[in-house]
C-alpha cells in the first residue's frame, strides 16, 4: 500500500510538471515566453511547444485585424477654414509581438490611443490642404490612401500593421448646418418661385392661344352657316319660284290663306280695314272676285 501511494504521488507530480510544462499556441495568436521577467522566445507559429515550469511563464497576443472606431466624431479645418465633423475607423494588427510588448507593455488600449493620435495628425494635415468638396467625394479615395500609407508606416516601429483607415461620413457642425439648410431652402423656393412664374406665364399663353383658336372655328363656323344657308334659302325661293310659276294664280291664293291664318289666329285681335280691301279678295270669293 506505500508503494501504491508513493507510486500515485510520483504520477500526479508527474502530470502536474509536464502540464506547466507544455503550452499551445493557436493560429491567431502569437506568444512570447518569459523567464524571470526578460523575453526569452517568441512563439508566431502555431503549434504545440515545451517550456520550463515555474521558471517561465507564457503571455498570448491576439494577431486577428482588430477595428478602432472612434465614438465620437473628429473635427477638421479645410483649406476654405470651414470645420467639418468626421467618423471614421481604423483595421488594424500586431504582426510582431515582441516590438509590441516592449512598445506598449501589450496594452491594446495604449496602442489604439497611438494610433488614433497618428491619424488625427494625417487628417488634420490632409484636410488642411483640400476643400468640403473634395473631402466628401472629390478626393476621398486619395486621403484614405495616403493617411493609411503613413498610419501603417509609423506603426510598424511597434509592431502594428494598419490595414485600412476608412471615412464612414463626413458633416458640418449642427451651426454650420442649420445655416446652409436655411440658405438650402431659400434657394429651393427662389426656384420653385421662378418655376411657377414660369408656368403660369406659359398657362397665360396657352390660354390665350385657346380662346383665340376658338373664336376663329366660331367666326368660320357661323361664316359657312350662313353661307350654306343663304344657298338653301336662294335654292328654296327658286324652287318656290319655279314652283309657283307654273300657277300665279294659285300661288297668290295660297299667299292669302296663309295671311289670313296668321292675321286670325287669336280670337282678340282686332283689324281696321276697309271691307273692299284687297285683302279680304278671296274672302269674298274663292276665285279671287272673277
Amino acid at each position: 500500500m506505500k508503494k501504491s501511494g508513493t507510486l500515485v504521488f510520483l504520477l500526479v507530480g508527474a502530470l502536474l510538471i509536464l502540464s506547466l510544462s507544455v503550452y499551445t499556441v493557436d493560429q491567431r495568436q502569437g506568444a512570447l515566453v518569459f523567464q524571470l521577467g526578460e523575453v526569452v522566445s517568441v512563439r508566431k507559429e502555431p503549434g504545440l511547444y515545451l517550456k520550463l515550469p515555474i521558471v517561465q511563464n507564457v503571455r498570448m497576443f491576439d494577431t486577428r485585424i482588430l477595428t478602432l472606431d472612434e465614438a465620437d466624431p473628429q473635427r477638421f479645418i479645410t483649406s476654405e477654414k470651414k470645420n467639418v465633423l468626421v467618423d471614421y475607423y481604423i483595421k488594424w494588427r500586431i504582426f510582431d509581438v515582441e516590438k509590441f510588448y516592449v512598445s506598449f507593455n501589450g496594452d491594446e488600449k495604449r496602442a489604439e490611443n497611438r494610433l488614433s493620435q497618428t491619424v488625427n495628425d494625417g487628417m488634420r494635415a490632409e484636410f488642411g490642404k483640400r476643400t468640403v468638396h473634395d473631402v466628401v467625394s472629390g478626393e476621398r479615395d486619395n486621403i484614405m490612401e495616403s493617411l493609411r500609407n503613413s498610419a501603417d508606416a509609423d506603426a510598424r516601429r511597434f509592431g502594428i500593421q494598419v490595414t485600412d483607415v476608412r471615412v464612414k461620413r463626413v458633416d458640418l457642425p449642427a451651426e454650420v448646418s442649420e445655416s446652409v439648410y436655411r440658405r438650402m431652402e431659400a434657394e429651393r423656393k427662389r426656384v420653385a418661385n421662378e418655376l411657377r412664374s414660369t408656368g403660369g406665364a406659359e398657362a397665360e399663353k396657352i390660354r390665350a392661344d385657346a380662346d383665340k383658336q376658338r373664336e376663329i372655328i366660331i367666326a368660320e363656323a357661323y361664316r359657312d352657316a350662313q353661307r350654306i344657308k343663304g344657298e338653301g334659302d336662294a335654292r328654296a325661293s327658286g324652287i318656290y319660284a319655279a314652283a309657283f310659276g307654273k300657277n300665279p294664280e294659285f300661288y297668290a291664293f295660297y299667299r292669302s290663306m296663309e295671311a289670313y291664318r296668321g292675321s286670325f289666329k287669336d280670337k282678340n285681335d282686332v283689324m281696321v280695314i276697309q271691307p273692299n280691301s284687297e285683302f279680304f279678295r278671296y274672302m269674298k270669293s274663292p276665285r279671287g272676285g272673277k
